[in-house]
């Protein structure tokens, strides 16, 4: 498994810039909304705070004098979160409940969640997918023509769309736009949210159980899991070709989805 993260570049010597990290973990920590992912820290993180946190959690370089080259990953704290979404995960199998599942970076992990959407249904969970095709008002603090964004389920996974395509993205108005939909149809909200970006900060901001995935240049949901809000967060790089999720799908369902598959 550490050799595969490596390989295929998920974890170790990723992509994911120096001065991306470095730039997005000051960006944090002075408030820019377009870095919060919807989720506010419960009190002020110094740029020294936050970096701190992501070279324990993430694996990137500790050292805040070398601002510029490539940066890291350690497959190893990756491996160890996905022991722990594996958990959460077979418990929400075994429990069959209600789960959503929603990605806002669809040109990459897209096709881990599509899996694990189709394997927790399998379990005989039900996936909830409110407010399909609505519409709603962009949070992330980004610069774009566009004034909205829509809603749009692929294989029971939420994500963005522009109407033409699937758009990446930061924004928490997605989540708060499914969860009021849901309380509007008097149900209740999801046992569990399994995400990333602001799908998972708007989530874990509501007070809701949240496993995800995180970028190393994207601390949000790493100060998140730090502060007590998120359970779960996995270090890995968001956006290398989909396909090469394989070993990452295959650890995370190990066991509980073939098992409980098997019993229906």
């Amino acid at each position: 498994m550490l050799d595969l993260l490596r390989e295929y570049l998920i974890a170790g010597d990723v992509n994911t810039p120096r001065e991306s990290n470095l730039g997005n973990a000051r960006r944090f920590a002075e408030g820019d909304p377009a870095y919060q992912f919807g989720l506010w820290p419960l009190r002020p993180w110094t740029y020294e705070e936050v970096a701190a946190l992501m070279a324990e959690r993430v694996g990137i370089d500790p050292d805040l004098s070398r601002t510029t080259g490539p940066d890291t990953i350690d497959p190893e704290l990756t491996v160890k979160a996905l022991e722990r979404m594996r958990e959460r995960l077979a418990h929400a199998a075994a429990g069959r409940e209600r789960v959503l599942v929603a990605t806002g970076h669809p040109a990459g992990v897209l096709e881990i969640h599509l899996a694990i959407a189709a394997a927790l249904r399998a379990a005989g969970c039900t996936l909830l997918m409110p407010a399909p095709g609505v519409r709603f008002t962009l949070l992330d603090g980004y610069r774009d023509e566009r004034p909205s964004l829509q809603i749009r389920y692929l294989g029971g996974v939420a994500t963005c769309s522009d109407g033409g395509g699937l758009r990446h993205s930061h924004t928490a108005g997605g989540i708060q736009t499914m969860l009021t939909a849901l309380a509007t149809a008097g149900q209740a909200p999801p046992d569990l949210v399994v995400a990333d970006h602001g799908f998972a900060g708007g989530a874990a901001a509501a007070g809701l159980d949240v496993v995800g995935f995180a970028d190393s240049n994207d601390p949000a949901l790493f100060v998140g899991e730090a502060e007590g809000r998120v359970a779960v967060t996995v270090p890995l790089d968001d956006n290398v070709q989909p396909h090469l999720y394989a070993p990452v799908v295959d650890s995370l369902l190990a066991g509980w989805a073939a098992t409980t598959a098997g019993r229906r």
